[in-house]
């Protein structure tokens, strides 16, 4: 039921990661490098289809010498997080299944790391502890975990049921080549044109009309593919609503704004995370092979 990568760390440890957890300083992390190089959150395993990965989040790794991105995890790989710090993979499990959620407004889900259930109106499962959130999911050890508002952790198991603001949501199997998040199973479809000019965002794609966003929810797509790495999601709020002082407004405008952002995507028949926060409190941009932009901004 669980995805995990283990590595060879150079003081001869074992460190055995679940998708979905943090390599990196900050305590939050399920594999802690004190070493001033190494970023608070520096790489993360993700599931992606059916093959666990290594992503880059505030810094690069290299693998034969060359910084590197993303990569996929598979026994015998060798890199380096930063120089004089090695890593071998030396096992990966990948089951045929994983945990997931589905009830009503909600499909089949795959959880894969800490996220909270939020209605905006309908129910979304979204990365990290966000601010009001009726429901967390979190994994301990491997195995899942359910808090409901304030009530006491409950364990989470396939066929157990959560109610959620009244609703009955349902833990189930999810095929393993179905749990990677939905930007990167693959799937059919045409290859995004994006061409940036800050306030507006044109999506061009064959045999499709051409979407046009404007506004905040461009000025988001723009920023994100001006820079081309993720990026906090405050840094990208602040800039939108500069007379906001109190984080927690600013969070849940910051909210709101992904949710219209998804609800447009969606409604334009796009990937609706096309713009995704990842578990760390970062924002991504996530494209396809194939996908081109022509940053104009």
């Amino acid at each position: 039921m669980y995805a995990w990568v283990q590595m060879a760390l150079p003081d001869g440890r074992a460190a055995t990661l679940y998708a979905g957890q943090l390599i990196g300083r900050t305590g939050a992390a399920a594999l802690r490098v004190d070493l001033p190089e190494v970023s608070e959150a520096h790489a993360l395993i993700s599931l992606r289809g059916e093959r666990l990965w290594l992503l880059a989040l505030r810094r690069r790794f290299r693998v034969d010498g060359q910084p590197q991105d993303a990569v996929p995890l598979s026994v015998g790989l060798s890199l380096e997080l930063v120089p004089g710090f090695p890593v071998r993979v030396t096992a990966v499990h990948l089951p045929t299944e994983v945990l997931g959620l589905e009830g009503p407004g909600l499909p089949a889900q795959a959880l894969l790391g800490t996220c909270g259930m939020v209605f905006d109106p309908h129910p979304r499962l979204v990365a990290g502890t966000p601010p009001g959130a009726a429901a967390h999911f979190w994994a301990l050890e491997g195995r899942w975990r359910a808090r409901v508002g304030g009530a006491a952790p409950q364990a989470l198991e396939p066929g157990a049921t959560v109610s959620v603001d009244g609703q009955p949501f349902r833990a189930v199997n999810v095929p393993l080549g179905h749990a990677g998040e939905a930007s990167t199973l693959g799937r059919e479809r045409a290859p995004l044109h994006l061409v940036t000019f800050h306030d507006t965002v044109q999506i061009h794609r064959d045999t499709h009309p051409t979407v046009q966003v404007v506004g905040q929810l461009a000025r988001v797509i723009s920023e994100l593919a001006s820079v081309g790495q993720p990026l906090a999601w405050d840094g990208l709020a602040r800039p939108l609503w500069p007379h906001i002082e109190e984080r927690e407004v600013l969070r849940k405008r910051w909210d709101g704004l992904l949710g219209r952002l998804r609800d447009r995507l969606r409604a334009d028949d796009l990937p609706e995370d096309l713009v995704r926060s990842t578990r760390v409190g970062l924002v991504e941009l996530v494209l396809q092979p194939g996908d081109v932009v022509d940053d104009r901004a």
